[in-house]
Parts: C-alpha cells; structure tokens; sequence
C-alpha cells in the first residue's frame, strides 16, 4: 500500500489554519482556504504604465499618472500583486511585524503570478531587495523583502545579490506625506562595496508600495552603480 506524502500526512494531523477565517488551510496555497484567497484583490489594469498605481475606470489608451509625469521615477516600471487592503494588508502587517514568516510561500507565490504576468523572468539578471537598517533588522530578527525575494529567487531561479545597504535609519513612513516620505529616504541607501551591477537588469523587491519612495531611492543608487534596467516587485500597493 503506498504511504501518504509526508505533506498530505502533515496536513492530516496538524491541519493547517486559514490566515484569513482560521478554517482548514491548503490546496495551492499554505495558509489561505479557497473562500479567503477570492477576497483577495489582485491588482490589474488599468494602471499606470511606469508605477502601476492603479486606474479605477475604463481608460481606452495607455496611462501615465500625473506623478509619473511630472517626475518620471528612477525605477523603469513598477507593479504589485495585490491591493493593499483586507485580508491582504492583515496578511502583510502579520508578517512583516507580528513574526508570522510562514506567510512568505502564499505571499511569494502571488508575487510569481505577478512577475510573470508582467516581466520576463528569464531576462532579468539579478534580484535585488530593500535592506533593513542593521539594528531594525536585529530587533525584528528578519528581513521581510529578503525573505519575498527567496521566494522569488526559489521560483525562478533567478539569484539574489545582496547588493543594497541602509546606510542610515529612518523613521516610520507610515503617517508622511508624499513628499515627506521622499525627504526621509533620500541619501539613506547605498551599494555594498563587494556588488557589481554595471549593465544588469536589476529586479528590486519590496513587501508593501504606497507612494514609491523607497523603491525610487534604491533604483537611483541601483541606476547610478551602473544598472541598465530597474524593475520592481512588491507584493501589495496601499
């Protein structure tokens, strides 16, 4: 008689719990039942073509935003999994603050759908991600867009480079204005010394982008090392 997957047997004993509604968990997803997972909106177009801040309407031609054109970003195109909102934001808020890092395999693969939905996998070079300052990232113990991007990396077998350093700590972003929250990140990042990203299509990787500004200041330290391409991934757009 064949034995079950250790996975299946796993599940039979320890059943895994919803993240949304604490019901059974599993299927495609680890921790989403098939009712929460639908509640979850996706982002889709139309968005706008560099940001992907997106259009609530119908637009019949391509869309750049009224930010994106009055000042084009250093990032080459943005896009997000999933509207920051609901059991999306819980989700996010769990784990990026409350420990829950068994979130990181549902989450990263929404973040797959995306990529591939909206950039080449197999032309990007490198993956890149946000770092912590040293001792923000020692009082939580992890990194939450070093961990979405493992996933990533996981998935498609694109490498990580540890390429970025916050060079100086910053306060919360959460209650700036916008650009409040450019000032608070401006000369905050830098290149590690050992990374080497002259000519690469750089794939930056974040958990949550609401006005852009954190992503913005990494891909102009990304652009000013010498990469050709920026392109970035978050798993949610507030």
């Amino acid at each position: 008689m064949n034995s079950l997957p250790l996975k299946a047997l796993l599940d039979l004993i320890f059943p895994r719990a919803c993240a949304g509604c604490g019901e059974n968990a599993g299927g495609e997803f680890q921790y989403l039942c098939w009712n929460c997972l639908t509640t979850i909106k996706l982002v889709t177009p139309p968005y706008c073509l560099l940001c992907g801040d997106p259009v609530y309407g119908e637009l019949s031609n391509s869309y750049v935003c009224s930010k994106c054109v009055r000042r084009k970003p250093h990032f080459d195109c943005a896009r997000s999994a999933a509207l920051y909102n609901g059991l999306t934001k819980e989700m996010m808020l769990d784990f990026k603050y409350r420990g829950a890092v068994w979130l990181g395999p549902d989450l990263g693969q929404l973040m797959e759908a995306c990529l591939r939905a909206n950039f080449h996998p197999e032309h990007i070079d490198r993956l890149a991600y946000v770092p912590l300052h040293r001792a923000k990232e020692k009082q939580r113990t992890y990194n939450q867009a070093f961990l979405l991007a493992s996933e990533i990396a996981a998935r498609t077998g694109i490498k990580t480079a540890d390429c970025l350093a916050r060079v100086e700590a910053t306060g919360s972003q959460t209650h700036l204005t916008s650009a409040a929250r450019a000032d608070n990140v401006r000369n905050k990042f830098a290149i590690k010394g050992s990374c080497r990203v002259e000519g690469q299509r750089i794939l930056l990787v974040d958990d949550v982008m609401t006005t852009g500004a954190t992503v913005n200041e990494c891909a102009r330290v990304l652009k000013e090392a010498g990469a050709r391409e920026v392109l970035v991934l978050t798993a949610a757009r507030g």
